[in-house]
Order: C-alpha cells, then structure tokens, then sequence
C-alpha cells in the first residue's frame, strides 16, 4: 500500500512540475529579453548604434518567444519599441534606439509585474 502511495505522489508531483514548465520558460525569455534591452541601451549610451540593434533583435525574439507562451498586453508594446530600435540601429541613430530601448524596458519590466 505504500509503495502504492509514494507512486501516486510521485505521479501528481512530476505532473504539477511539467504542468508548471511553460511559465518557467515564459519567465526566462522575458529576463532574457530584458537583459538584451539593457544591453541594447549601454551599447547605445557608448554610440554603437550596429551592437545596440543586435541587441534589439534578440530582445525581440526573446519578448515574442514570451509572448507566444504566455500572452501579455505589455508584450506587444514592447515588441514594437524593439522593432523602433532596429530600425534606428541599423540606421546608425544611437540616441533613438537607446530611447527606444527604454521604453521596452518599461513594458517588459510591467509584463513581469503583470504576472
């Protein structure tokens, strides 16, 4: 009967663990998204505005990877500060795409909050 038992648990605990995956992996690629953000910024403060659009770019398929696990209003919004600062990136405008980096650090830093 205990063996019985300790099955069961061990059953209804590994599913709640994989039950709960999709968030664990939604929370890391907002962090990672916003690590990029971030990075996006500093290289932009020091006027690389090519590595600041790198940075966008994979902010951005970190905060739509989030998205599609875990849909947020705040997600969207920051997709689209992101794709602002790829474009001044790639343009070589290093103060819009560090302010365009700000602003998706702020809806990202809201999604968090929103979950």
């Amino acid at each position: 009967m205990q063996r019985k038992t300790a099955t069961g648990f061990l059953a209804a605990t590994l599913a709640c663990l994989l039950s709960a995956a999709p968030l664990f992996a939604a929370e890391d690629h907002k962090a990672e998204a916003l690590s990029h953000a971030q990075a996006c910024v500093e290289s932009a403060k020091q006027g690389d505005a090519k590595a600041a659009a790198e940075h966008a770019k994979s902010a951005k398929a970190h905060a739509e990877a989030a998205e599609k696990e875990k849909a947020n209003a705040h997600l969207p919004a920051a997709i689209r500060e992101l794709n602002s600062a790829i474009e001044h990136g790639q343009q070589g405008h290093a103060a819009q795409t560090g302010e365009a980096a700000q602003g998706a650090i702020a809806h990202l830093k809201a999604a968090n909050k929103a979950f």
